[in-house]
């Protein structure tokens, strides 16, 4: 097993070390912050991206992703603090998503940030998070996610039923 790393080593770590996200698919750009409970995450608004819309605007349902690589980052983080490595998971669906505007403005710098209410030994997990640009409160939502202990068997189980 790996040794134990501090949170300030951590941190200093690029994104594509901490979740397995790669090209159109990586929306965070970093993780500000960490705790064993609560991560921060921060993400930039690219006018050029898939996403962008006639005004290089992201929609807000994507607010949903960006909830969920910032939750993959925590568990990760979790993991790699312990000196580990995170199980893959997978996102199970949300509560009340609630998106207070249609969409996120080209070239915002939007901090994410999850705070895990639930963590249970057969890997279900349950975090609040909200979105903010500034000051603004942009998005919230409870999601629901789970890491199995046997991710293929779950994924092939998944598609067997």
């Amino acid at each position: 097993m790996n040794p134990r790393r501090s949170t300030e080593e951590l941190l200093q770590q690029p994104i594509e070390a901490i979740i397995p996200h790669r090209g159109t698919m990586l929306l965070i750009d970093a993780v500000s912050a960490f705790s064993e409970e609560t991560l921060s995450a921060r993400a930039t608004v690219r006018a050029d991206a898939w996403y962008g819309d006639a005004q290089g605007a992201m929609p807000a349902w994507i607010g949903i992703e960006l909830m969920a690589q910032a939750i993959a980052a925590h568990v990760a983080l979790v993991a790699m603090r312990g000196g580990g490595r995170a199980r893959p998971g997978v996102l199970l669906g949300s509560r009340s998503f609630k998106a207070l505007q249609p969409s996120f403005a080209r070239g915002a710098q939007l901090l994410i940030h999850v705070t895990e209410l639930l963590r249970s030994e057969e890997g279900h997990g349950a975090y609040e998070c909200t979105i903010h640009d500034g000051d603004i409160l942009c998005a919230e939502a409870v999601i629901k996610v789970f890491q199995p202990s046997n991710f293929q068997s779950f994924i092939e189980g998944s598609f067997s039923s």
